[in-house]
């Protein structure tokens, strides 16, 4: 992802709180426990959520399981809500200083200065522990434990191309 549209994702969380999140778009997907787990996002994952899903669906059509995980693969970050700072901040010392962002994020979440880089790296897996107590199917919990992962480690797996959709989407948002 370019520094453009980092910034671009700041501006738009800045200003999340004067869109509309469209609820009816999430519900036609997500049935009631994966909307009440929706609901509990920040309204800046809750629209970064749609983005993705209305980018993958202008890709054409798209199996019910991507549009889930669309809606859900940052769920994790419910755990730890983090405000733009810290969001920031993660995202300058991963592309920064790799080696120290992977340090950090090896800490306890608890604490207010690792949380920033322990959410960043661990909300995929949380993701999917929480979307598994719900009616997600398998495919949907692995897109949503992988959304972050470097594709070429799934190259050859079944959801492979499931999960390049949803990773183009999620980086164009």
């Amino acid at each position: 992802m370019t520094a453009v549209q980092r910034i671009r994702q700041g501006v738009r969380v800045l200003f999340a709180f004067t869109n509309e999140v469209d609820c009816k778009l999430a519900e036609s997907y997500l049935d009631a426990g994966q909307m009440q787990l929706f609901e509990q996002m920040q309204r800046s994952e809750q629209l970064h959520s749609l983005n993705v899903l209305r980018a993958i669906l202008d890709q054409g059509p798209a199996p019910h399981d991507l549009a889930v995980a669309a809606l859900l693969h940052d769920v994790g970050k419910i755990r730890y809500p983090l405000d733009l700072g810290q969001k920031t901040l993660a995202v300058l010392t991963r592309e920064g200083a790799p080696a120290l962002y992977h340090r950090l994020s090896a800490y306890d979440p608890r604490n207010w200065f690792y949380c920033t880089f322990v959410v960043a790296e661990k909300h995929p897996a949380w993701g999917a522990e929480i979307v598994a107590k719900t009616h997600t199917t398998e495919r949907v919990r692995w897109l949503v434990a992988h959304h972050a992962d470097p594709l070429h480690w799934w190259r050859g797996h079944p959801h492979h191309d499931l999960l390049k959709r949803l990773q183009a989407a999620d980086d164009a948002n």
